[in-house]
């Protein structure tokens, strides 16, 4: 009987020592997953601000007004002045719909209907 609990403790430390030994290569594996992914995102990051450096660079006010001067005659584009631009009062928005009677009637007030003067159904 002895030998048999002996076996079977030995069994048992085999068990939880190759468990051991996949879970190490498991948590390896994810770290330098994981280091991967942070090493991508940086690159995205140095990318995105070299982008919008090169952005900022191209749309110079200067360069797009050389631009613009240069290609007057196919785009005919004038420069923005004051008097382009107005209040917000003086926009002609359309009107804006509203119809109290769609808000009134039956209203559902924890899974119960009730009506306008408050009465269960």
């Amino acid at each position: 009987m002895r030998g048999f609990v002996f076996g079977l403790f030995a069994l048992a430390v085999m068990g939880l020592a190759y468990w051991a030994y996949s879970e190490n290569y498991k948590t390896q594996d994810a770290l330098r997953t994981a280091s991967d992914l942070q090493r991508e995102i940086g690159n995205s990051r140095e990318t995105l601000a070299v982008l919008q450096a090169e952005w900022a660079y191209l749309n110079r006010p200067e360069r797009l007004s050389d631009l613009a001067k240069l290609n007057f005659d196919k785009l005919q584009l004038l420069p923005i002045t004051r008097d382009q631009f107005a209040l917000v009062t003086q926009v002609s928005f359309p009107p804006v719909e509203f119809n109290i009677e769609d808000l009134i009637g039956e209203i559902e007030v924890q899974g119960r209907l009730t009506s306008e003067n408050g009465e269960q159904q």
